[in-house]
């Protein structure tokens, strides 16, 4: 026996379809229809009718076995057996993730088929795994972020049986997951929501059109069924966290932001199952307040994600100046990152034409509160050909970046491959049967980079199944040279951030750097610790603040001491001890 819910406010006469017949449903209080219905249970498919019209889906659906546009099927949380019962969490600080998409990190793209690589991540020491949108979208190919069956997990990758064995699997070898999770939109195809009540809300517009509905009337359900969408991947799903997709997209003017009351009811929710949760923010808006505590006029998330890191050390590396890379590229605005996360923080932005972002205090929030990373999902998959930097820039720089971006101060993420320094790109791609809204998102997408000089031509098809399938990780590649080497390198570098209390010690106000733009030297300290980096072509001697007593690491094939320097390679970086001179004042402790 099941008992059928749904919210449907504007609905004179409601009726759930299942076991071959319609069952007519009572309207309780606020908007919501209620039937019983015997004989129904784990397995049963039903579809709603509102008001005679055709079947809908269900829209808290937790199984959608034969798409979005079809019929839903009852799922019982209680029939999975799980097997992590000695699980108890990972806290966030000190962590590295890394973000994987189900449907390209192996060939069969399918939850089942990625618990056969797991093994992989923790011998190269990853503690959490980062997933792309999983909620069920139109097709077998996507992004994941045109999901609009937001509580079901995309049939295509395995279900909900799937992924929760995939977490299951992470669970059992000691690792995390987080999900992505997107509240700003849903996808152009297979939305039906607006059939049933007051989602969207014309008062405000989004790129998408018009907004999810978080303050005009009917708004409480709408905030209730993202809150409780949320709660159920962390309590039912055993997520460990969310990530939450382009949060300055969340209108909402309401007293209590929806992000605040979100973080409130995750915090309750850890303390009743009794294992650390999180949210980590996507944000463009470079604003510290999303991660400041309430107590202090904040919202409490946990962690956001720090592009500005990403486009100081991507344009430093690789000389491109493009697009919003404009005010990035020098030593000196990369050492600004790595020391104050935000490069503008209430500056001029040329890309933006206009002042950005707001100052953050480095002695007050941790830089483990900012996830960066030299890959993700958006800054490789929206390059028109959706290369990576290992297609232009040699092992030597791969290096470079690798260790800057995990000795950091910050809470690194890789993206799949990028260890080995993977050559297969991530393109865009989607597989939507409609054919006009296939053109429309063909055609835009060659109109968006014909802007930037590009030849329709030369831009992937999204539609085509070869972009889909060219994007697939060649797990082959691991194996070979320079591939192997530049995965032992990321296996060192994560085992020495492991073992070096000073690599994970978030604090903001004990890192600093030093450089030389016209030399090309960059040297990040971390408390006793050095990360030497030689950018130029030829050999130098690189001067550090102290001197120099040993090496933990290095990609040089050669490297001297010299009183207060360290004489390495062109493109070679090493991370070594360094103990004050006696002539200088002894470091601040705390």
């Amino acid at each position: 026996m099941t008992t059928f819910r749904l919210w449907a406010p504007a609905a004179e006469h409601v009726e759930v379809a299942a076991l071959g017949d319609r069952h007519e449903m009572l309207l309780g209080s606020d908007g919501w229809w209620e039937a019983v219905v015997p004989r129904s249970g784990h397995g049963t498919d039903y579809a709603f009718h509102l008001d005679g019209g055709p079947p809908l889906p269900d829209p808290r659906s937790l199984w959608q076995p034969y798409g979005v546009h079809e019929a839903s099927r009852v799922y019982d949380h209680d029939v999975f057996e799980w097997h992590d019962q000695a699980w108890r969490g990972v806290p966030l600080p000190g962590s590295v993730l890394y973000e994987l998409h189900v449907g390209t990190f192996t060939t069969e793209g399918t939850f089942e088929a990625a618990i056969e690589r797991l093994d992989h991540l923790v011998e190269l020491g990853i503690d959490v795994i980062e997933l792309l949108p999983v909620a069920s979208f139109d097709g077998d190919r996507g992004w994941g972020y045109d999901g609009v069956d937001l509580y079901a997990a995309h049939e295509p990758y395995g279900g909900p049986d799937g992924l929760k064995r995939l977490v299951d699997a992470c669970h059992v070898r000691g690792l995390g997951v987080v999900l992505d999770v997107v509240y700003n939109h849903l996808g152009p195809s297979g939305n039906y929501l607006a059939s049933f009540g007051p989602y969207f809300t014309e008062t405000h517009s989004t790129p998408w059109g018009a907004a999810i509905n978080l303050d005009a009337p009917g708004s409480d359900e709408v905030r209730s069924w993202i809150i409780d969408n949320a709660r159920s991947w962390l309590r039912d799903f055993h997520i460990d966290g969310l990530r939450l997709d382009a949060v300055h997209a969340l209108v909402d003017t309401r007293a209590m932001h929806l992000l605040e009351e979100l973080a409130v009811e995750v915090e309750v929710l850890a303390a009743h199952v009794g294992r650390p949760l999180f949210l980590v923010a996507e944000s463009d808006l470079n604003d510290p307040r999303l991660v400041r505590a309430r107590e202090a006029g904040g919202y409490g998330l946990d962690a956001q994600w720090a592009d500005d890191v990403h486009h100081a050390l991507h344009a430093m590396l690789t000389g491109e100046r493009q697009g919003y890379y404009v005010d990035f590229g020098s030593l000196a605005t990369a050492a600004e990152a790595l020391e104050r996360v935000f490069v503008h923080a209430g500056t001029v932005s040329t890309f933006r034409g206009r002042h950005h972002g707001r100052p953050m205090e480095p002695s007050v929030t941790p830089g483990w509160r900012f996830v960066t990373y030299l890959q993700n999902h958006d800054q490789v998959g929206n390059r028109a050909n959706g290369d990576r930097p290992a297609a232009t820039l040699p092992p030597a720089a791969l290096k470079i970046g690798a260790a800057l971006l995990l000795c950091s101060p910050l809470t690194p993420m890789l993206f799949m491959g990028e260890e080995w320094g993977a050559t297969t790109p991530w393109m865009f791609f989607t597989s939507f049967a409609d054919p006009d809204l296939a053109n429309a998102v063909r055609d835009g997408r060659r109109a968006e980079f014909a802007e930037h000089g590009w030849s329709a031509d030369d831009v992937p098809d999204p539609q085509d199944p070869a972009t889909f399938e060219r994007s697939r990780l060649d797990w082959a590649e691991a194996d070979k040279d320079p591939h192997r080497d530049v995965l032992d390198w990321h296996r060192q570098l994560i085992a020495l951030r492991r073992s070096r209390a000073e690599l994970t010690d978030g604090r903001l106000d004990r890192v600093s750097c030093s450089y030389d733009d016209a030399a090309r030297w960059l040297v990040l300290d971390r408390d006793g610790l050095a990360v030497v980096c030689n950018l130029a072509d030829e050999r130098q001697a690189v001067p550090v603040n102290g001197a120099p007593t040993g090496v933990l690491l290095s990609s040089a094939t050669g490297f001297m001491f010299g009183p207060g320097t360290v004489e390495l390679d062109g493109w070679s970086v090493a991370i070594v001890t360094i103990a004050a001179r006696p002539d200088e004042p002894p470091l601040r402790r705390l």
